[in-house]
């Protein structure tokens, strides 16, 4: 998909999935309108980068649609100062997105290849501030806690209670 194919993609996921169904914070859309989604995606998925749908990555895992992104990320009331722990890397794309409002973002995969891949990608894409760690995301990261907030953007069963314990007072904890 050629540049200016997928900048209007990008135009289209901006006004007509995220402002339309009620996206608002500034912040939250420059972020989304910074990070080049297509980086993240598959190869074969490339033109479709800004779909309003999960588009598969490796390991059977998925890239969240645009808009719940953006959802999950206005829900965390980022003000630039904080220090986020993300449960579910994937592709990484969550990651630079919070990066772009965040101080300090720590990442969390379980799959070794996707915490590699992602890891490259925001270092190319020149993300200083985010690092990318393998784990298990339930137990989040006590070594770097207390997190001013804490998103889970990967399937969990239930509330892993070690993220509360992780979580400064007052912070917020975004979870599916």
């Amino acid at each position: 998909m050629a540049d200016a194919q997928l900048e209007a993609a990008k135009q289209q996921m901006l006004n007509g999935q995220l402002r339309r169904r009620g996206i608002v914070d500034a912040r939250v859309l420059a972020a989304m309108a910074n990070v080049p989604r297509e980086r993240f995606v598959a190869e074969p998925n490339r033109g479709e980068s800004y779909a309003d749908r999960a588009l598969p990555i490796d390991c059977s895992q998925t890239i969240s649609q645009p808009y719940i992104v953006a959802l999950m990320t206005e829900a965390m009331e980022l003000a630039g100062w904080e220090t986020i722990l993300e449960v579910g890397t994937g592709s990484g794309y969550q990651a630079a997105v919070l990066a772009e409002l965040a101080q300090e973002v720590v990442t969390i995969e379980r799959h070794p290849e996707l915490a590699e891949q992602a890891s490259e990608v925001l270092h190319a894409l020149g993300y200083r501030n985010v690092t990318t760690l393998v784990a298990d995301g339930t137990l989040g990261w006590p070594p770097r806690s207390p997190f001013d907030r804490i998103i889970v953007t990967a399937a969990a069963a239930d509330y892993p209670p070690a993220l509360f314990d992780q979580l400064k007072e007052g912070g917020i904890l975004v979870i599916p």
